[in-house]
């Protein structure tokens, strides 16, 4: 059985942030992701996950400006300076919060920089997060994510991310398998899965088209889901997906194909 985690950041919108996770717990989830920790102080997240329970299994590193437009800055030759500072603050709140894993998000390509450019620049930032982050026993994941929500999103296929990971040569690198952002860019979500597996250390799921709560669009999760029973799959799969109603009203996908 699929183990399911809530995106605080996409879920339960209809609450202020902090009040999402008692929604999380009430609503039977037992774990937790969402982007940033940052806005809010360490100890307060932990007692938050504390008092009902939960798990926080996945949060981002720093990614510049989101409100101005930064989806990550971990590609751009500018800013390897303000990534690496990043990197410690990430694993402050990852140790205090009990987060096993860190994303990266790679960022757009920056206007004006050749791609081999931002390439050489995103595998040297990689190499140095996860060296620090192996001296706090944790894994770097990085996602890819598609073009057509994110245009100019430098990291945007899985074998892309695969002969990146190759690349960097770290141990504790591993693949962000967005189910969602995958089916936009390449589709064969089953056969690539299997083909990865090993590299995989976290999945996160939405319906396409619309981004929705699996169930409303095109995508067969409940092919995919006993796929990941059988293939042994032990992480959780995180709900980053964009209720159609309420966040209550769309959980039933939960009984109905997991």
């Amino acid at each position: 059985m699929p183990r399911f985690a809530a995106n605080l950041t996409m879920l339960f919108n209809e609450v202020p942030f902090l009040d999402r996770f008692e929604k999380a717990a009430q609503q039977g989830f037992q774990a937790v992701e969402f982007l940033f920790p940052y806005p809010y102080a360490a100890e307060e997240l932990k007692a938050r996950l504390g008092a009902h329970g939960l798990k926080l299994v996945l949060h981002n590193l720093p990614a510049g400006d989101w409100d101005a437009g930064d989806r990550g800055i971990a590609c751009d030759p500018a800013r390897i300076a303000e990534f690496r500072a990043g990197v410690p603050k990430a694993i402050a709140y990852a140790t205090t919060l009990g987060v096993p894993q860190v994303n990266c998000l790679a960022g757009k390509l920056p206007a004006g920089v050749n791609p081999r450019q931002a390439h050489a620049t995103l595998v040297e930032n990689l190499r140095f997060a996860a060296a620090e982050l192996k001296k706090s026993g944790l894994k770097l994941l990085t996602e890819p994510i598609n073009t057509f929500d994110i245009p100019g999103f430098f990291l945007n296929r899985t074998e892309q991310a695969i002969r990146l990971h190759d690349e960097v040569g770290a141990d504790n690198l591993f693949l962000q398998h967005d189910i969602y952002h995958m089916q936009r860019m390449e589709g064969e979500l089953a056969a690539t899965i299997k083909k990865y597996f090993n590299r995989i250390a976290h999945i996160q799921i939405a319906d396409n088209p619309g981004r929705n709560e699996p169930g409303t669009g095109e995508i067969n999760y409940n092919y995919l889901f006993r796929m990941l029973d059988e293939l042994g799959y032990a992480g959780w799969i995180g709900c980053e997906y964009k209720p159609a109603t309420t966040t209550e009203a769309g959980l039933g996908w939960r009984t109905q194909l997991s």
